[in-house]
């Protein structure tokens, strides 16, 4: 049997709130946007690559997405001590390009226990909190949180068209 992205559903964003609950909230219904994308489909199709000479597949940025979540939630700014999922410094595109169908429940299942240990990590933690790397200077989290907003927002964008060239679904 072939697996296949279960169906998701998907709260509506927030309207009001405080700051904290925005930016939650908002991640959080981006985050089921993507996967909204991903719904009723096989690996083979979430597999599929776009067009040349683009690369890009719906697998594929469910990899990154995780990659994207750890390094910035667990590994930057909570300092765990967690290794790199999918890319490597001698492959940094290997969570886009590498993407085997077979592998695709095992992806949604990452992503899924990412989410949880992002959430579970940053619960107790100020919006004002920071981190500090050479390469990217100090951040806070709510700088993070407003980059995985624009980072889903971006990719989303990428998985209307792909889901589109899959099998014609279009919408929100």
């Amino acid at each position: 049997m072939t697996w296949t992205a279960p169906t998701v559903t998907r709260s509506p964003e927030p309207f009001t709130g405080d700051e904290r609950a925005m930016l939650e909230g908002w991640l959080d219904w981006h985050r089921l946007t993507l996967l909204t994308k991903c719904a009723g489909l096989t690996g083979d199709q979430l597999a599929q690559r776009s067009v040349p000479p683009s690369t890009l597949s719906l697998l594929g940025l469910v990899r990154h997405m995780t990659y994207v979540e750890r390094a910035w939630f667990r590994q930057r700014f909570l300092g765990e001590d967690v290794p790199a999922l999918y890319s490597t410094p001698e492959d940094p595109d290997a969570d886009l390009l590498a993407t085997n169908p077979d592998e695709a429940e095992a992806a949604f299942a990452a992503l899924d226990a990412e989410w949880n240990a992002v959430r579970k990590g940053v619960a107790g933690a100020s919006l004002d909190d920071t981190f500090t790397t050479e390469r990217h200077g100090t951040r806070s989290l709510r700088w993070i949180y407003l980059h995985m907003i624009e980072e889903y927002a971006r990719h989303n964008g990428h998985a209307d068209l792909l889901r589109e060239r899959i099998d014609g679904v279009t919408g929100d």
